[in-house]
């Protein structure tokens, strides 16, 4: 039987899959009216594209086993209304230049966990959404040509399964990265490949953590590290932040002898204020007494805009018990789901012996394209681009918004970050506005979500990154007056 051509398609909606699900013909609808809807639903529906061919009149007619005149009265239809067209010998085919009626708003995820408004892997870019880098100044070209001749160089011990700590010339270029612009000092052997923060974070926790341990976490604070921490069986708990960030002497009277803290020092998840140096060093001091691990989570630490990047906490660290996570989605993109993971000298070790266990550090063929972009130069001239570019996004975004609803909200005046933190007054609701901005397909967190215990006013999270202009800005902005 002849096949929809290069195109895998739901059997029961589409006739020339294989077979089919046969129509009904005690359903009040006419035959031809049911073939008729399930290629208008398909098309619809994106099942099948312009372009794509369907299966022709005879094909249909024996799989179906009905008459001729049945199938040919549905395609007549089709092709009345313009979502077919007859192609001779080759074939009929979805009407190529088909304008399907636009999609409306995506809807918002329903929330999960007490995290509302979280999620990857939307089937589009959303205005103001969350954990995207501006991907419209990625260097694509470049990315390309060095990804093509990756592939042209690849052998057939490339093939084999990667080192499970990742390629250990990426790992060199990290970690000579790592020591240039965060001032970690740390060997390639050091540094673990993983699939992203979550992996990170759970390959930590398998390496060092039992269940039951307890485990500071700042609040409000990042939802997946609480949720994540929580599925282990570990006893996530919420310690307060204000603008120095991290309030030790909180997390020491809530529980001195807790396992470790998840912390965010370059720029507070969510609230972007930098973990001031005494209580850095009175972290690592509780740390260093108490046999305790930190995790440094620096999703984003190379953006700052009012002075050079602050020097990661893992800098500071004399007695090995911070474990520094970074990752490539927030100075790449997500897309390449690859992060790293520094380890004390004395755990390396351990975390090769998890690695191999738990083994998952991404492509060989990725890592290496990433390698050579480190390597000639291309990652530390991007940063710079974006750092400058992310300084004039902030800005306009900023102003754009609060040129339309500055008398609903003020915006915190942050010094870093890929995200602004839009104050509400104190009266009014942020998550229902949150719920009502995505369906109006925008993206926006309510800072609620992002809170166990804190007593934070109510505000909106809302990336920056990709608003090219003060002009988009204020025209979204204008989509969100009426909600308010």
């Amino acid at each position: 039987m002849e096949r929809v051509k290069n195109r895998h398609v739901d059997q029961a909606m589409i006739p020339g899959a294989g077979s089919i699900a046969p129509l009904d013909p005690s359903a009040p609808e006419p035959l031809y009216r049911q073939i008729y809807d399930r290629f208008r639903a398909a098309i619809a529906g994106g099942l099948l594209k312009p372009g794509d061919r369907v299966p022709s009149v005879r094909a249909l007619t024996q799989e179906l086993g009905l008459a001729r005149g049945t199938v040919e009265a549905a395609y007549s239809l089709l092709a009345a209304e313009g979502y077919v067209q007859a192609r001779g010998q080759a074939g009929t085919v979805v009407t190529p230049d088909l304008a399907l009626r636009a999609p409306g708003p995506v809807p918002a995820p329903a929330p999960v966990g007490g995290a509302g408004a979280f999620a990857t892997g939307l089937a589009a870019i959303l205005p103001f959404q969350m954990g995207l880098p501006a991907l419209d100044a990625f260097p694509r070209k470049i990315w390309a040509r060095l990804g093509a001749r990756a592939v042209r160089a690849t052998q057939r011990d490339d093939m084999a399964y990667p080192p499970t700590s990742g390629l250990r010339d990426l790992r060199t270029e990290i970690a000579a990265y790592l020591q240039v612009a965060r001032g970690i000092a740390c060997s390639p052997a050091q540094v673990f490949l993983t699939t992203g923060y979550r992996h990170t974070l759970a390959l930590i926790v398998r390496a060092l953590l039992q269940p039951g341990d307890k485990v500071w976490h700042e609040d409000p604070g990042y939802p997946p590290t609480r949720e994540l921490l929580a599925h282990a069986g570990l006893s996530p708990l919420p310690v307060p932040v204000d603008r120095d960030g991290l309030a030790v002497s909180e997390g020491l009277r809530i529980a001195p002898r807790a396992r470790a803290a998840v912390v965010t020092p370059a720029h507070q998840s969510p609230l972007c204020v930098a973990l001031s140096l005494p209580r850095r060093l009175a972290l690592l001091d509780w740390a260093q007494r108490n046999r305790s691990w930190i995790v440094e989570d620096d999703y984003d630490g190379e953006y700052r805009y009012v002075s050079r990047p602050l020097p990661a906490l893992k800098s500071l660290d004399r007695d090995g018990r911070v474990l520094y996570a970074g990752t490539f989605s927030k100075v790449l993109f997500p897309g390449l789901r690859l992060a790293y993971l520094a380890v004390p000298e004395g755990l390396v070790e351990r975390f090769d012996e998890i690695g191999r266990i738990f083994a998952g550090g991404g492509p060989a063929l990725t890592q290496e394209i990433v390698r050579a972009f480190i390597a000639e130069g291309h990652f530390a001239r991007h940063i710079q681009r974006m750092r400058k570019l992310y300084a004039q996004r902030r800005e306009m975004a900023a102003a754009g918004l609060a040129a339309v609803l500055g008398r609903h909200l003020r915006i915190d005046p942050q010094p870093g970050g890929m995200h602004l933190v839009l104050r509400l007054d104190a009266r009014r609701a942020d998550e229902p506005l949150a719920a009502r901005v995505r369906e109006q397909g925008m993206y926006a967190h309510a800072l609620r979500d992002w809170t166990v215990e804190a007593r934070e006013p109510p505000a909106l999270l809302m990336s920056f990154t990709n608003i090219d202009t003060q002009e988009t800005a204020e025209r979204l902005a204008r989509r969100i007056l009426p909600l308010f």
